[in-house]
């Protein structure tokens, strides 16, 4: 092609300019042509896109189509029940229950209920009506003088530089309005979390807000934040299930000068957080550590957030919670298929354990140290939708945090663009042009409306299976396809067995 195009297009050129000199018009068909023929040429020559090298001009189709794959595969290719890591049917679900519309669905369900991985809630015949009240739990241990109320789904962390200032500001107005609490992330507190909402102020590994000129802990800067009144509780970020053991990473692109001076960073880097902390380095430096902040900011709660992966290490702190008799009011389990706006993929697929059997380990060791009735566990990873919230609780948690449910409900498409600065609905960047397009009063209210219509649905749920409340949600309220295979293997017998044993002889 690439030869073709060399040979070919100089006598196209050619015939255009003769034919528009003999006739003294269209001058713009062969400048044009022309100017196409250069870029070819450049393409043939250049060395670092063998696409635009061997096909030159033509390969930019390519490049377009490829660029505009995650639309075409929106648009034009998923059925309701594709799309990841979000399927289209729970994206719509989001979507209509942040607009405050009817979320029923007509027809029956799309999901094959016979396969193994289908998982369902064992209904009773004797419901319940369910509550109207919204449900919430209390957060802080005997250790902690200022516990506090939470809800049982909040905002999980979400930093001001991974989102844009107009979704942070419509996200913490919704949570006031709500009564839930807002996860800063570890960028720090930002004038945009400071709408009145409830905050959960997370610390990673970095320190943003309250570090140093060498990026150590401040205490005194720690304390200025986190006496504030709407600072609710403290988290440690120890990992993230989307990238545990690696840092948290702000592109370039996205770190303006307003970001970086929140963070004490140099505006315009990459910024990437430590791996790890350098204010502790082993599980009693990390519960003395929850004992100094709880004092730092007046007795708050504090807890630590990480994603299980060496189930020695996570025994080690349990076993230290004891010998120093310092608990933390909260552990946040984020699991491996949690959300993030930039990660090396082996990270995001190959590390950690998912959030099911991480609850499920978690809640066994607090057991059996004795530790379990003295703090809370939150689940954070993937818990969306009605039915997630409820597995969550079953397998031990207490509370659930989520992400990008909240983002969906400021107008998130999953446009898988959240690392590039070219979020198209304005959410997940820092063009100015771009987040334009999100109107913070609509928002809000989409914010609050989908955290009351998700809590409202679990309320729902729990009735329908003849639960009075959430004490009583456990693992034999659901049922899985699994089961069923099992079931049908009593009824039907194996007849290949036969043929089995007729083959050997």
């Amino acid at each position: 092609m690439r030869d073709k195009f060399l040979s070919w297009g100089i006598v196209l050129v050619v015939a255009t300019w003769t034919v528009a000199l003999l006739i003294r018009a269209h001058y713009w068909i062969p400048t044009l042509l022309s100017a196409i023929y250069a870029l070819g040429v450049y393409n043939a020559y250049q060395s670092k896109h063998a696409i635009l090298r061997n096909f030159p001009v033509l390969g930019y189709f390519r490049y377009f189509f490829e660029s505009i794959s995650p639309e075409m595969q929106q648009y034009f290719i998923e059925r309701e029940t594709d799309g990841k890591p979000f399927p289209r049917n729970q994206r719509s679900a989001v979507y209509r229950r942040a607009k405050n519309l009817s979320d029923t669905v007509a027809f029956g369900t799309q999901l094959e209920v016979n396969h193994r991985k289908y998982e369902g809630i064992k209904h009773s015949i004797y419901a319940k009506s369910p509550s109207e009240e919204l449900p919430r739990v209390w957060v802080g241990g005997e250790q902690c003088t200022q516990p506090y109320h939470a809800s049982l789904l909040n905002i999980s962390a979400m930093s001001f530089g991974a989102l844009s200032d107009r979704a942070q500001i419509s996200l913490n107005r919704g949570a006031k309005k709500g009564n839930f609490y807002h996860n800063t992330g570890e960028g720090g507190i930002s004038p945009y979390h400071m709408e009145g909402g409830d905050l959960c102020w997370q610390i990673g590994t970095g320190y943003f807000g309250c570090r140093d000129d060498e990026g150590k802990f401040n205490p005194d800067l720690f304390a200025k934040y986190a006496t504030l009144p709407n600072v609710k509780m403290v988290e440690i970020k120890l990992s993230q299930g989307a990238k545990p053991g690696h840092g948290g990473v702000l592109p370039g692109v996205k770190n303006t000068p307003e970001i970086a001076a929140i963070r004490h960073v140099t505006p315009g880097m990459t910024v990437i957080s430590p791996p790890s902390h350098t204010a502790f380095s082993d599980a009693a430096g990390l519960l003395r550590f929850v004992q100094h902040l709880r004092e730092l900011s007046g007795g708050k709660p504090v807890g630590f957030k990480l994603c299980i992966g060496d189930t020695k290490e996570f025994e080690d702190v349990c076993v230290q919670m004891n010998v120093l008799k310092i608990y933390p009011d909260f552990i946040t389990i984020d699991g491996a298929e949690g959300g993030t706006g930039a990660a090396p993929p082996e990270f995001s697929d190959g590390v950690g354990m998912p959030l099911e059997p991480a609850l499920i380990f978690v809640n066994r060791t607090l057991n059996n140290y004795n530790l379990r009735n003295k703090l809370r566990v939150i689940a954070s990873g993937k818990v969306l939708t009605s039915l997630d919230i409820l597995r969550a609780v079953a397998m031990g948690a207490d509370m659930c945090n989520n992400a990008r449910g909240f983002m969906f409900s400021l107008g998130c498409i999953q446009a898988l663009r959240c690392n590039s600065n070219n979020c198209p609905t304005g959410v997940a960047t820092q063009d100015k042009m771009l987040i334009k397009g999100l109107d913070v009063t609509d928002k809000s209210e989409r914010v609050y409306h989908f955290h009351k219509n998700t809590l409202h649905t679990c309320n729902e749920l729990i009735a329908a299976a003849g639960r009075s409340s959430y004490e009583e949600v456990d693992a034999t309220m659901f049922m899985r396809g699994d089961e069923f295979d099992h079931l049908a293997d009593l009824y039907f017998p194996d007849i290949l067995g036969n043929v089995k044993q007729k083959a050997r002889f």
